[in-house]
């Protein structure tokens, strides 16, 4: 995946833009796309599903909140949140949150070679509002508490071994994690106003059982340079970790976060807002920032769960907005992918590839009925960029 510069938003028609240049450099910027000119078209009509989706594109309703999921016995929880996908022979499974208290944990759908569902189950169960989280190399699933003192669990994707509390990883309000296995090391965002962005050292990688928190420690400028700080005491209480480490810079809302390729994102929703950190050069700048917009209406609004294709693309969904999820290619395009009509109070989260590329998974938290029992998870197939 190549690394970008500051994306400015030189929104053409509110549909698509396309955005380059390092804004506090003065340097030049590319011509803007025409309207709905994102690597796959402009999202049609709403289909049976609801769903607006480009040209070669499909959708399908896997499993909807306090409904067995069809072809299985087991009942989908509510509030579905952040998932991952992982290869399983020649199928793969899907993960999904439960962001809900009491209750939250997380489930899983088991996938045929096909894509025909065999089976769905419990992975964790017993814990507190599950948002986001994250995917390891070891074929895991990191879900997160986003609560006041939360925890980050490991769980078991195939549901044999049981979940495991990670309490090294710190107590604060989490949302996301990705690993990065070349520094070998874990990122984790914080959904406070004034939260923080953290990584996760293991003693051991592929162990998390022990190892250091740390926390970003950089200026209060939208770029520059960072260092990473140990944090005290992980365990917050009585001292918050966001407040511990002078320094340690603030962060509106941290939600979703992707690593790939020496670079990891993340957003952040309360200045709606895509981070881009260069782990090479030990710098960080905005990816996207909707107060840049000179005109029209910013192509992505309500950032929160963020993901990437093999291609290079990052998909960003809203919490929110126009319940899009939207493109953000290498070259610098930003387009609405697909649109959820109907369901203006709910938020789409959880997007996650299938293990070939070809399938998109994801859903809406709230469905419809704009309450946790209406949640919809759905899987968009069609031919995304290599």
């Amino acid at each position: 995946m190549e690394r970008r510069t500051l994306l400015r938003a030189a929104v053409i028609g509110g549909s698509s833009a396309v955005l380059g240049g390092t804004l506090w450099r003065g340097a030049a910027y590319a011509a803007p796309a025409q309207p709905g000119t994102g690597p796959y078209g402009a999202p049609g009509a709403p289909d049976a599903n609801g769903i607006r989706l480009p040209s070669g594109f499909t959708s399908r309703i896997i499993a909807r909140s306090g409904q067995t999921v069809p072809g299985t016995s087991y009942t989908w929880h509510d509030a579905p949140d952040g998932g991952a996908c992982y290869a399983d022979g020649t199928g793969w499974i899907y993960v999904s949150n439960s962001e809900i208290s009491p209750g939250g944990g997380a489930s899983a759908v088991r996938f045929s070679s096909t894509g025909t569902v065999t089976s769905a189950y419990r992975v964790l169960s017993g814990t507190r509002t599950n948002c986001a989280g994250g995917r390891t190399p070891w074929n895991t699933w990191l879900s997160c508490e986003e609560v006041s003192l939360g925890h980050v669990y490991e769980t078991d994707p195939w549901g044999v071994k049981a979940a495991v509390r990670r309490d090294a990883m710190g107590r604060f309000k989490h949302e996301a994690a990705a690993a990065d296995p070349v520094r070998k090391v874990i990122y984790l965002t914080e959904d406070e106003t004034n939260g923080r962005f953290y990584r996760f050292v293991p003693t051991t990688w592929g162990d998390l059982s022990s190892g250091t928190l740390q926390v970003m420690v950089a200026g209060t400028a939208t770029s520059g340079s960072f260092t990473w700080a140990n944090v005290p005491d992980p365990d917050g209480s009585p001292t918050t970790t966001r407040t511990q480490v002078s320094g340690s810079k603030s962060f509106n809302g941290g939600e979703g976060c992707h690593y790939a390729d020496d670079t990891v994102w993340f957003t952040t929703k309360g200045d709606n807002r895509v981070w881009q950190v260069n782990l090479t050069a030990n710098t960080y700048e905005l990816a996207y920032d909707d107060s840049l917009v000179t005109s029209g209406t910013a192509p992505l609004t309500g950032v929160d769960n963020i993901t990437g294709s093999s291609s290079g693309d990052l998909f960003v969904a809203e919490d929110g907005g126009t319940m899009d999820i939207c493109v953000i290619t290498p070259d610098d395009v930003i387009a609405p992918f697909l649109r959820i009509d109907g369901q203006s109070g709910s938020e789409i989260t959880g997007p996650a590839f299938s293990p070939d590329g070809t399938r998109l998974y994801f859903s809406s938290q709230r469905g419809t009925s704009g309450s946790s029992s209406g949640g919809i998870t759905y899987e968009v197939r069609g031919p995304f960029r290599a």
